[in-house]
């Protein structure tokens, strides 16, 4: 497992990379442009170059996230050109830094017909990925369950996967918090054990290329998305602890594990990557 953080790209691409390697981190995740909007970027394939190079070099997984505006559910068809044209444009700019993936939302849906909202997502994605012919993989993450329940469990998920037209270019991204705040992670003890036998079972566990830790602000079950510091929210250390334990996690080698917790002002996620590899070492 290589342990991160989220890190801005203000100076460019392989600047992020060097700024996760003098945290300490083993992976880093970005926004490959503006992360409140669809536009696409014309970016500079010398630094993503170099950012690619530095990865391999000292062995750092990097995963992009996609901008926040983007919703593979909708109806509208301007929305949704203008998302398979910046979800495309994410995946040039991941595959030509070297990352392992870009992290997409599953997408919420607001019209009168469940169904149609998950023929949106699916139709999106093969839209993006037709023609794709890169390494970087489309990472579908779990959601919290706020403002729609779709994208909460594994069978949607792999569901999702499985009827796509490409889906050797899919897999996915687990959130922490969001699998607590949806109810997807059992409360109780060992509740990780339960959640991974139940990955495994439904065949989302073997496409799992990413992992967002974070601690959540709210209860179990709350549906809330509001991340909070590892260890000083409502799941506690115990639960990061287990997890940090799993022979399945551990095996894979370069698995980015990724905070994208908050950071006090003037502060970075130095110290709370030490606290992980404790949790992780111990």
């Amino acid at each position: 497992m290589r342990l991160g953080c989220h890190i801005s790209i203000r100076g460019g691409y392989t600047e992020a990379a060097r700024t996760a390697l003098k945290l300490g981190a083993e992976s880093f995740q970005y926004f490959p442009k503006n992360p409140r909007s669809l536009a696409v970027k014309s970016f500079n394939r010398q630094d993503a170059e170099s950012c690619a190079r530095l990865c391999r070099e000292h062995g750092l997984s990097a995963i992009a996230h996609t901008p926040y505006p983007v919703n593979m559910a909708v109806d509208d068809p301007g929305l949704r050109e203008a998302t398979v044209a910046s979800l495309r444009n994410d995946l040039e700019i991941a595959d030509t830094c070297g990352s392992v993936g870009i992290i997409v939302h599953f997408g919420k849906y607001k019209g009168p017909d469940p169904l149609q909202g998950y023929k949106n997502i699916i139709q999106c994605v093969n839209e993006v990925l037709h023609g794709y012919k890169g390494e970087a993989l489309f990472l579908i993450e779990n959601q919290a369950g706020e403002g729609s329940r779709m994208g909460t469990t594994f069978e949607e998920l792999v569901q999702i996967r499985s009827l796509c037209a490409y889906p050797d270019k899919v897999g996915f991204c687990l959130d922490t918090c969001h699998a607590f705040a949806s109810g997807l992670w059992p409360s109780g003890e060992r509740g990780w054990s339960r959640l991974e036998a139940h990955a495994l079972q439904t065949g989302y566990l073997p496409h799992l290329h990413a992992v967002h830790l974070n601690d959540s602000v709210y209860p179990w079950g709350a549906g809330k998305d509001r991340h909070a510091m590892i260890g000083r929210g409502e799941m506690g250390e115990v639960r990061f602890r287990e997890l940090m334990a799993s022979p399945a996690l551990r095996s894979r080698k370069t698995l980015p594990l990724v905070l994208e917790t908050p950071v006090p002002r003037g502060l970075t996620h130095a110290p709370e990557i030490r606290y992980l590899e404790e949790l992780r070492d111990s």
